[in-house]
Order: structure tokens, then C-alpha cells, then sequence
């Protein structure tokens, strides 16, 4: 795979200098015909770039269909895989200059957003898949749709959940389960006394903004209201929330999640030395792969529920098109033809990548409700229902630019790690993130 050298540019530096508005312009796989369009007649080529997945098995799956498809319809496919930490970055890039990928995925949150005013509507294509497979999902609906104008800046792929997985042994030895925050912090304590800590990021990464927004809501704080037009974060259901993490942080786990990436609790668990972490299945498929009694001895259930409810953070990808892409046909009729073969996405994601159209992988759902691989054989079968306490970042209102800027300043993972370390009280620490949740609120309320 050829991979294009870009300048970095980051995300915030873009913004800033660019000025972004709001204004803009299961069963079998269905195997579409081949689709060679005029345009596509001169062009002949279409580049795609995405994270690379943390189930390698994918990225080789995604490569080797897209090389089909182009090859059936005479179109050279270039598939560029680069690190989850740096697609951010390579957005800025592209959207600064004006030029890269014909189709961009985007994974996390912030993009479809943040990036409308360069991005082709994809509407036609959500209503179209939405007939065949459908309603678009609640999450799937906050990736890309915009309340304001009913436009879509991007189609949505999937989501990924965040189970709570646990060495069941270890739990077992002190008579637990982790199925409250407060369990998780008592039992938590006693294991780390064990040398078996929990593990949950408190660094700048994907998994603290969707873990912690999760313990967050549990608490029944949020950043923003239902109507995404008011910031209240600053309330005695956050203060309670962060005073909790501290203590978590100081009972339960170690330092060294202050400077974790999203690869360092998967592997923290993997090697037997962690007790607990919030995490995708990835850690656990990482596992088969490494350990197998260590794997067997890894158990996945829901998050932990908190005094008012159970909710967790959810991440996603989603696929948006360039409006300077010089192939938008060949990008959505890839769309339409992988969309028809979806089930297979799943399957070679082995159950990590979540649907969001409601019948395009039916349950009981291959993999999870029955995995050969897993012992017992339905240890996954919890994450059918995933998306019922699954949120993505501007629960309980809609997504926004706002939100997904303050998703990638890692303002709420700061929040806790700074009153944590023993920086801020919890009240100050609440204090400073809604400013900065504030101001973020009043630079886009300014460019509507």
C-alpha cells in the first residue's frame, strides 16, 4: 500500500487559521454488479484512507475486497492505513491543502463535523442503505447527520463498543464482580494490593474520552444539554464524578496511565498483570492470540453502572467524501458495494465493529452470540445488545462541532487526571473544563 506524505497540520492549528464554519454547501452478501461510470472512464482510480485497525485481520480483509471491487471495475484502489493517534491530523492536513484521499475515514469522533463545510452531502446514500438494511441507528445518525440544514457530512460505518472485561479468577478470588464503579474501586484495591491494578487511560487517547465520558454520564453529569445548546457540565453530579476517578487513580491503578496510548491497556491485561479494564474486544482477540489461558480467563460483561445509570462511550468510524475529491462517483459506489457486503465487514472484524443500520447483521448475531474461539462459547453474546448503553460524545444531545473539538482537546480525560495528580480540587477542576468547554461552545455559536 502506498502511503502519501502529507504535511502535519493539526487539527486545532486548521481550524484556527482556516476559520471552519457551520455554512456549507444479515444473511449472505449481496454482490453488486460491477459499476464503471464516464467519469470513472477518465479518472480510474480511487484512494482510501483509515485508521488501521486494532484486529489486523480486518485491514487485510478491507484491502483485499476493495482490490476485487476495483479490479472488476477497472479502477486502481489504493488503501492507506495509518495510526488511530494520527488521522486527526491527517484531516487537517488534506482539508488545509486541498487535496489527498477521494475517501476519508475518519475514527473516534470529530470530522463529519468539524469538516462539513469540505465534504460532499451523503444523504441520498444513508436513505438509499436505510430502505435496503433499515433505520439508521442512534449513533449512527450523530456521525454524520447535521440537525441544522438535514444534510449528512458523512456516511456512518460502525461503532465501537466499550465492555467492561475482567480476569474472572482474580475477581473471583476476592468474591466480586466489577459491575459498579464502586465495586470496581473496592475490589479494585484489593487486587492492586495483589499486584493486579485496574487499567483505565487517563492520558490523551480515544479509549479516556469514551471510558470517562461513560463514568461521567453514569453519574448523570454531562458536557452539554439535550438541545447541544448549553454547556452544564459544571455540577455537583461532575464534581462527584471526578472526585471518584481520583479515587480510583489512587486505590486501584498505577502512574503509568497518565501517559498511556490506546494500545497500553490491551496489553497491560494481555499480560496477565491487570485485573480490569473498559476496552473494545480487541484486547481480548490480542489475547487468543498470545495467551490462551490468560485468554480464557478473560471475561467481558457490561460497564459499570453508576448511581443513576449505566452508559458508556462509544467510538466510531465513519467515511466522508472530499467536495476536491477528483473521484466522488467511484467513492460512493464503493460505498454502496461494501455497504451490500457489510455482514462479511463484520465477520472480519470478528465481532469488534458494531452495525448502524438496524437489520444489516440480524440476531442472533454471527460471532458474538456463538464464537467457536471463546470459552465458553457465548462469553461475547452481552455485546449484541451494546448499543443500549452505548453513547457517542454529545449524550444526551446531539453531535456538533463543538462537541468534537472539545472531544479532541481531551478536555474531560484532563479534568480527571488533574484533580488526580493532585493539581486542581474537584470543584476547580470542573471549573476549568466547562470554561474551556465554554469558550469552545462560543467560537462556534460566533461562526453559525
Amino acid at each position: 500500500m502506498s502511503v502519501r506524505r502529507l504535511s502535519r497540520v493539526s487539527r486545532r492549528r486548521f481550524l484556527k487559521q482556516t476559520g471552519v464554519t457551520l455554512l456549507a454547501a444479515g444473511s449472505a452478501p449481496v454482490l453488486s454488479a460491477p459499476f464503471v461510470g464516464r467519469a470513472l472512464a477518465d479518472t480510474k482510480a480511487l484512494s482510501i484512507v483509515q485508521w488501521s485497525h486494532f484486529v489486523p485481520a480486518y485491514d487485510k480483509w478491507f484491502d483485499n475486497f476493495a482490490n476485487d471491487w476495483g479490479e472488476k471495475n477497472k479502477i486502481s484502489v489504493t488503501v492507506d492505513h495509518i495510526p488511530v493517534q494520527n488521522v486527526a491530523a491527517r484531516a487537517a492536513a488534506e482539508a488545509s491543502a486541498g487535496s489527498g484521499h477521494d475517501l476519508f475515514g475518519w475514527n473516534g469522533a470529530g470530522g463529519a463535523h468539524l469538516y462539513r463545510k469540505f465534504l460532499i452531502d451523503m444523504g441520498d446514500l444513508v436513505k438509499s442503505v436505510e430502505k435496503k438494511y433499515g433505520k439508521v441507528s442512534t449513533i449512527g445518525r450523530q456521525l454524520g447527520y447535521n440537525h441544522d440544514d438535514g444534510t449528512w457530512s458523512a456516511f456512518p460505518d460502525y461503532y465501537i463498543n466499550f465492555p467492561g472485561m475482567y480476569r474472572k479468577s482474580l475477581w473471583d478470588e476476592i468474591g466480586m464482580l466489577p459491575d459498579t464503579w464502586d465495586n470496581l474501586r473496592i475490589g479494585g484495591a484489593k487486587l492492586k494490593a495483589k499486584g493486579n491494578p485496574v487499567g483505565i487511560s487517563l492520558g490523551h487517547s480515544n479509549d479516556p474520552n469514551t471510558t470517562w465520558r461513560g463514568l461521567l454520564w453514569s453519574y448523570g453529569g454531562a458536557v452539554q444539554d439535550e438541545t447541544g445548546k448549553k454547556v452544564v457540565l459544571n455540577s455537583k453530579e461532575t464534581v462527584e464524578a471526578v472526585k471518584y476517578a481520583a479515587a480510583l487513580y489512587k486505590e486501584a491503578m498505577t502512574t503509568d496511565v497518565l501517559s498511556w496510548n490506546d494500545a497500553s491497556n490491551n496489553q497491560y491485561i494481555d499480560s496477565g498483570v491487570s485485573s480490569y479494564i473498559v476496552n473494545p474486544i480487541s484486547a481480548y482477540r490480542t489475547a487468543q492470540t498470545l495467551n490462551k489461558k490468560i485468554a480464557d480467563d478473560i471475561f467481558v460483561m457490561k460497564p459499570p453502572k453508576g448511581p443513576v445509570r449505566l452508559m458508556m462511550g462509544a467510538a466510531s468510524e465513519f467515511y466522508g467524501i472530499w467536495k476536491f475529491a477528483k473521484n466522488k462517483e467511484a467513492a460512493l459506489e464503493f460505498l454502496k458495494h461494501y455497504t451490500d457486503n457489510w455482514p462479511e465487514a463484520f465477520k472480519a472484524s470478528e465481532g469488534y465493529n458494531n452495525p448502524c443500520f438496524a437489520n444489516l447483521v440480524p440476531k442472533p448475531m454471527p460471532i458474538l452470540s456463538d464464537d467457536p474461539t471463546s470459552t465458553p462459547r457465548d462469553k461475547l453474546a452481552v455485546l449484541q445488545d451494546s448499543e443500549q448503553w452505548s453513547a457517542i460524545p454529545g449524550y444526551p444531545g446531539p453531535a456538533s462541532p463543538a462537541i468534537d473539538e472539545i472531544y479532541n482537546n481531551f478536555t474531560i480525560p484532563d479534568m480527571l487526571a488533574k484533580t488526580a495528580t493532585g493539581s486542581m480540587s474537584a470543584e476547580d477542576s470542573v471549573k476549568w473544563a466547562t470554561q474551556q468547554c465554554e469558550a469552545v461552545f462560543k467560537k462556534w455559536a460566533d461562526k453559525a
